[in-house]
């Protein structure tokens, strides 16, 4: 990949110069008739300042804040280009311009009614320090200089940034996989504490939730490693973790699913919601023993909506583990859906209401 764009790179610099050459060839040619010696060797010559203070002057002073020392050498490259203009003659040598051409003006002035003629002489032409051989070469390079400059500086800074984005997507990368790792051991301990109830009321439904907890972690052991996963695998496994859910509470007629919209092709990142189930389960039983857990998802093409109430139970908080679920979920979302949800989380009536409104891929 990065040889493909070096390629191109130059595929590109070559076109620019062929282009600038025939440009400057076909002017000289309409203008004079012939293409003069000096007019090749002085534009290659220019090609030379431009890849020395592009490729060498640039990175090696400019960039690393040595500006004196750029400054100088971009004189020097000047002086060169000067001193080359003059020493290089033209394919014949310019016409001299004669400083004493008489030039016979008759001039009648009435004296004795005898016209006297006077010779006017030319003046000779004077030659100041801002010539031609000074001008041309300066302003033919100068531009060169400063657009190669202004390139390198560019290229600078764009690769800069593109070690800046490298990083942060390794550092996401890596926060990533730490929250993903922290969620799966917090899951596997609330669904055996679920299985655990289950068997210290010796229920018959122990077996199942065993089997069904093996089927929610090969899920997460061998599809969510995936950046993406579809979102119909993702909604069977919350439908799964949910009866799981069913099977260790004894009052679980409040317990409900409702999914509307057309499950397609979408995809979303896993493990995302069942954070959200998780502390609703967690915390959604009463003193009464009533459990109340109801959540609904509708899909609108690319548009997921997510909403879980629950009921806020008398259950005393763990201050030093409670919320680990949802804080890393929060994160996650910053981090996977920039600027593509909305989330909403409120206390209401003795209720405890999550609501996402996602953007999926």
């Amino acid at each position: 990949m990065a040889e493909q764009k070096t390629n191109n790179r130059i595929l590109i610099h070559i076109l620019v110069w062929i282009a600038i050459t025939g440009v400057l060839f076909l002017q000289s040619y309409l203008d004079r008739g012939e293409i003069p010696l000096r007019l090749p060797v002085l534009h290659a010559l220019t090609i030379c300042i431009f890849y020395v203070n592009f490729s060498f002057l640039v990175p090696y002073f400019l960039l690393k804040k040595k500006v004196l020392i750029y400054i100088s050498s971009v004189i020097i490259l000047l002086s060169i280009a000067v001193t080359a203009n003059k020493l290089i003659p033209f394919n014949k040598p310019p016409e001299p311009f004669e400083e004493n051409i008489d030039i016979k003006n008759e001039i009648s002035l009435f004296k004795n009614d005898k016209p006297i003629a006077f010779d006017i002489k030319k003046p000779p032409r004077k030659n100041g320090f801002f010539n031609f051989d000074l001008i041309f070469p300066l302003f033919f390079n100068l531009p060169f200089i400063v657009i190669g400059t202004t390139m390198k500086m560019y290229d600078e800074w764009n690769k800069n940034e593109r070690k800046k984005q490298e990083i942060e997507t390794k550092n996401k990368t890596t926060e990533l996989h730490y929250l993903k790792h922290q969620l799966n051991p917090h899951f596997l301990f609330n669904s055996l504490n679920s299985i655990y109830s289950l068997t210290s009321k010796k229920s018959s439904d122990a077996p199942e939730a065993v089997i069904m907890l093996s089927e929610l972690m090969r899920y997460m052991l061998y599809k969510t490693d995936n950046d993406f996963v579809m979102l119909k695998d993702e909604l069977d496994y919350i439908q799964n973790y949910l009866k799981l859910q069913r099977l260790r509470i004894a009052k679980n007629e409040n317990i409900t699913i409702n999914i509307h919209g057309s499950v397609a092709r979408q995809k979303i990142r896993p493990l995302l919601l069942i954070s959200f189930i998780e502390n609703a389960f967690k915390h959604g039983t009463n003193f009464m023993g009533d459990t109340e857990v109801k959540i609904l998802i509708t899909i609108d093409g690319n548009n997921l909506h997510f909403q879980c109430i629950n009921l806020i139970g008398n259950k005393k908080k763990d201050k030093e583990n409670s919320g680990i679920g949802l804080a890393n979920t929060k994160e996650r979302l910053e981090l996977l859906y920039p600027n593509k949800h909305n989330l909403i989380v409120k206390e209401e009536n003795n209720k405890f209401m999550v609501e996402l409104n996602l953007t999926l891929a």
